[in-house]
């Protein structure tokens, strides 16, 4: 039987669910407000990412089993320097203990997920920065505090079937055995992010989206362990039991670092919406909570002491939409949907939830755009970073190139945008720059026209042909632009009393479905209020 440390991780013989509190956000509450967020979860546990001062006071006295974390940066450093790791947890840990009761230290965050080879070193200095953590926690008379490392599932480079899992090749000997060694030594955990809604994005096709969420009726069994598997997360967990058992490991114990499923994302980001994660992590809970403990196949009965990813919907994550669609609460403090991490509420208690849109692939084009209110000062660095990438990303919109007209930083950053996505989404390339650009369907090439009475012009306003808007919208597009500016522009491209749909070429915009460089229109137009010109 594996030991469970009830300092750690239950409480009166259950699992104390938690919280990953984040704060990649520049709109987020205050600590005091984040705290009583956490609370009314009903949450145990909350796990930080970097040793907050201002948190950790707030979280002074509410017997909240607190993790904190040991920067990245900082492991080569303190893997050589027994006073640096002593002075990390003087200036870090003991000026807030016991009062705030810290029950673990993790030494960074997935510093094993693949790097280039300057990016290694670190792997190796990361168990001799844990013994020297742990050994700084002794010095001051702390013994009962967990030291580990939360790695990502890429650790492993087999985990189907689950008992084939085995540690990647470059890392099992020189890193993993070590770390193993150390956290069984300690009585630790083996600290893993696990996200069956990556596993399942990645082969939606071949894997059911109900097993994926804890519900429906599909199992799978192990051919060679002979195990049945009723759900996704437990298979992903169980490949790690079984590579940690053919290095010699078998009894380590498992706490989730991370965990959980978007509530949102870019266009073409699938699955990624409030009801599946909803879905997910209520039932998730009812797993971890239930009595007698469920445990996973390859350990039946076994506690999973577990932090769900994350307290918010983080704003200022780079990478993909989803990265900012995580949280249990907007920002404001509002639910994205209700769950009670305690367990104890009924699943049939929470209130119904919208059908998702997007659990199929979105089938269509898409285009990456300046945000709506976007700085425009701090466009110029996100367009120099853009334009510097790749071949020819930003030749037309050079002086006399086909798409530099209009000359403004706005049209010329939209352009880059959706020409750097358009090469560079394929193998990893986002449409965020720093939250500057954002996915659209909405094809901006096209100007959908309409006669304005004794004018050459053509305009439409959405989908009407009201004089009332028409005409003072020729108005606005005149002040906006200046009478031979407007002319100039559109007298060349439109035929008097063509009443047909016609694109105007003002502005390139490149599709990144097709990779073709289209026309497009004056990117004025696109603040015209309610006057929407396509």
């Amino acid at each position: 039987m594996i030991p469970i440390d009830v300092n750690v991780c239950i409480s009166g013989g259950h699992i104390q669910v938690g919280v990953n509190y984040g704060i990649l956000g520049n709109n987020l509450p205050e600590p005091s407000k984040s705290i009583e967020l956490i609370r009314s979860l009903k949450a145990q546990q909350v796990k930080l990412y970097s040793p907050d001062p201002d948190i950790l006071k707030v979280l002074n006295g509410t017997k909240l089993r607190t993790s904190i974390m040991v920067p990245n940066q900082l492991i080569s450093n303190i893997s050589s320097s027994q006073e640096l790791a002593n002075e990390w947890i003087r200036t870090n840990f003991v000026p807030y203990y016991p009062d705030t009761l810290i029950t673990c230290v993790l030494v960074g965050n997935e510093i094993l997920t693949p790097t280039d080879d300057a990016g290694k070193k670190i792997w190796y200095d990361l168990v001799p920065a844990m013994r020297k953590i742990k050994y700084a926690l002794k010095v001051n008379n702390i013994t009962k505090v967990k030291v580990g490392t939360p790695l990502a599932m890429d650790v492993l480079e087999s985990s189907f079937p689950p008992s084939n899992g085995t540690f990647r090749s470059d890392i099992a000997s020189p890193v993993v055995r070590p770390l193993l060694q150390f956290v069984n030594k300690t009585k630790s955990f083996f600290f893993i992010d696990c996200y069956p809604y990556f596993a399942w994005a990645g082969n939606y096709q071949s894997i059911d989206l109900n097993y994926t969420l804890f519900v429906g009726s599909t199992t799978f069994t192990d051919p060679i362990s002979g195990l049945t598997y009723t759900n996704l997360l437990d298979q992903m967990l169980d490949s790690l039991v079984f590579a940690m058992k053919r290095l010699g490991f078998p009894d380590i114990r498992i706490f989730i670092s991370e965990t959980g499923w978007p509530n949102g994302g870019d266009v073409d980001e699938i699955g990624a919406n409030v009801y599946n994660a909803a879905t997910y992590n209520r039932n998730l809970v009812a797993k971890l909570t239930a009595k007698p403990v469920k445990g996973t196949p390859a350990r039946p009965g076994v506690m999973l002491p577990t932090f769900i990813f994350s307290l918010f919907n983080e704003n200022q994550k780079p990478g993909p939409g989803t990265e900012r669609h995580w949280g249990l609460f907007y920002p404001n403090g509002s639910d994205v949907y209700p769950v009670d991490l305690s367990g104890k509420a009924p699943l049939s208690s929470y209130p119904a939830l919208p059908l998702p849109d997007n659990d199929k692939p979105y089938i269509g084009k898409v285009w990456c755009m300046v945000v709506t209110g976007a700085n425009v000062t701090d466009l110029g660095p996100a367009v120099t970073y853009a334009c510097s990438q790749g071949n020819h990303t930003c030749d037309a919109i050079k002086p006399g190139g086909k798409c530099y007209e209009p000359n403004t930083t706005t049209s010329h950053a939209s352009y880059a945008f959706s020409s750097y996505w358009a090469q560079f989404r394929a193998i990893g390339g986002t449409c965020n720059f720093n939250g500057l650009a954002e996915e659209t369907t909405k094809d901006p090439s096209e100007l959908w026209i309409l006669p304005i009475p004794s004018s050459d012009i053509y305009v439409r306003a959405e989908d009407t042909t009201d004089q009332s808007i028409v005409v003072p919208l020729q108005q606005q597009l005149i002040l906006t632009l200046g009478q031979r500016f407007f002319d100039t522009i559109f007298l060349g491209f439109i035929r008097k009393n063509d009443h047909r749909l016609r694109d105007i070429s003002i502005m390139c915009f490149p599709d990144v479905s097709t990779l073709e460089f289209q026309k497009g229109m004056n990117e004025y137009f696109l603040n015209l209020d309610d006057q929407v010109i396509k």
